[in-house]
């Protein structure tokens, strides 16, 4: 059973169609893991293996998935009846009253929900260390960061606990947490997986639902099952020509791909850890046939990005805010909520409508600069984080002007992607020196996810990821 563990989602649900495993031995084994680690690590912060046993052994035949363990982040992915949090003590005793669509898909392909995974309050930074959950911890180190903020379910599925486990971004919280947990991370296209019944989007259309994972094949399965546009969603990703999965294996071409190791902002330090997995990602790619050349869109330097996009964020946190007062039924006192997010309602409350949407202006007129790159190029390589792997306490709680600028540096490479909505993946391509995982980032044109996928898996083929974290 520990070998099976050790597998990926697919494998697992091999496994049980083949009678080797039944849906309840693989759920108990996975309960027994994160028993058994999850003191240390600290990534499932709301248990439910009680329910999840019931659903195993009522595991419908013939779901793709049957029987396989999944965590769910617990920011976004609602779930009827269970515990919701988004890292707050805010929305303590807040139930939920529908299934999101995309909690929906997973129950309908067969996984079995074995709890919710910690992240940092509103999911605002790039650590998971809230106050009201305490800190989750890599994996590889336990004195270091699992990143955020999707940091709980990267620690689960890189220390074995599960497989597979839902994630969100919306600034670079799906491929950060990859990067320092050694798994793999696909951001995707803005509106490819919907935040139905209960929202639109998040972050006016910045933050993405989708999974961490340890094969490209996984995250081409899970974004599979949960893409698609619902009916009242506010847009949709442009239609992918087959799932995601037939693309694994399948031949990317020659592509033309340009790197940039040294954020050409300026304001960020050149990190010598980062450059060496760029470059040595850049000859991979060569050796696999490509075309590589050291380029880069000219609006990744403007200076003006940071602070237009943190205003956004701001403003919609101002919101989240008076949204969970209105959930709960009474009105969120500033001083409830942990001191970065205080700061931050506090700023999007003194913005004015007419700033927010003059910064959504400007974010349209960015895209549109971003966009023309790839018209002579096919894809960008990139660190998928602006530093190297930080220990626990770098982001400091109180200190704001060095969380802030320190949470800027790290998302540099990241925060791009999500204002201009284009789909990237982070792939465990680095190690370094202390043996830390460090992720490198493919981002491809608007709606693109079949090409990372292709090329991921040719990557993933040539070089295969190892998961030495896993306990």
């Amino acid at each position: 059973m520990e070998e099976l563990l050790r597998q990926d989602a697919t494998a697992q649900a091999r496994a049980v169609r083949q009678g080797q495993v039944s849906p309840r031995e693989l759920a108990e084994a996975a309960i027994a893991k994160i028993e058994q680690h999850d003191g240390e690590i600290n990534a499932v912060i709301h248990q439910r293996f009680e329910r999840a046993l019931r659903e195993a052994d009522a595991a419908p035949e013939g779901t793709p998935f049957r029987g396989v363990p999944i965590l769910l982040k617990d920011l976004g992915w609602p779930q009827r009846g269970e515990p919701y949090n988004a890292g707050s003590r805010t929305l303590d005793g807040v139930g939920i009253p529908a299934d999101g669509y995309g909690v929906t898909r997973l129950r309908e392909a067969g996984f079995v929900i074995l709890g919710r995974t910690n992240t940092p309050e509103f999911g605002t930074t790039i650590t998971t260390e809230p106050s009201a959950f305490g800190p989750t911890r890599n994996p590889y180190d336990t004195a270091y960061s699992a990143g955020g903020s999707s940091g709980g379910s990267a620690a689960a599925v890189a220390a074995g606990m599960v497989a597979i486990a839902t994630a969100s971004d919306g600034g670079g919280s799906i491929r950060i947490p990859a990067s320092m947990c050694g798994l793999v991370g696909l951001k995707p296209t803005r509106g490819r997986c919907s935040f139905g019944p209960g929202g639109g989007e998040g972050w006016g259309g910045f933050s993405v639902s989708g999974f961490v994972t340890r094969t490209v094949r996984d995250t081409a399965a899970g974004l599979d099952l949960v893409s698609g546009y619902e009916p009242g969603d506010p847009y949709a990703a442009p239609a992918l020509p087959r799932p995601l999965v037939q693309e694994v294996g399948a031949d990317p071409g020659r592509l033309r791909i340009g790197f940039v190791a040294v954020h050409p902002r300026g304001d960020v330090p050149e990190e010598p850890e980062l450059v060496t997995a760029v470059t040595g990602a850049a000859a991979l790619l060569e050796s696999l046939g490509h075309e590589v050349a050291q380029a880069h869109p000219d609006a990744l330097a403007d200076q003006d990005f940071r602070l237009i996009f943190g205003d956004i964020v701001s403003n919609n946190v101002a919101a989240e805010v008076e949204s969970v007062g209105r959930w709960r039924g009474k009105p969120v006192d500033l001083a409830e909520l942990e001191p970065r997010n205080r700061a931050m309602a506090e700023a999007g409350r003194r913005h004015s409508a007419v700033d927010q949407v003059l910064a959504t202006q400007w974010i349209d007129g960015f895209r549109r600069r971003m966009a023309v790159w790839w018209d002579d190029f096919d894809l960008l390589l990139a660190p998928s984080l602006g530093i190297a792997p930080f220990e626990l306490g770098w982001i400091p709680r109180d200190d704001l002007s060095t969380s802030f600028g320190r949470t800027a540096m790290a998302v540099s490479f990241t925060s791009i992607f999500n204002a201009t909505g284009q789909p990237s993946i982070s792939l465990p391509l680095h190690t370094t020196r202390a043996g830390l995982p460090v992720g490198v980032q493919l981002v491809a044109a608007m709606g693109r996810e079949d090409l990372l996928v292709r090329v991921a898996s040719q990557v993933e083929q040539a070089k295969p990821f190892e998961h030495p974290a896993m306990r």
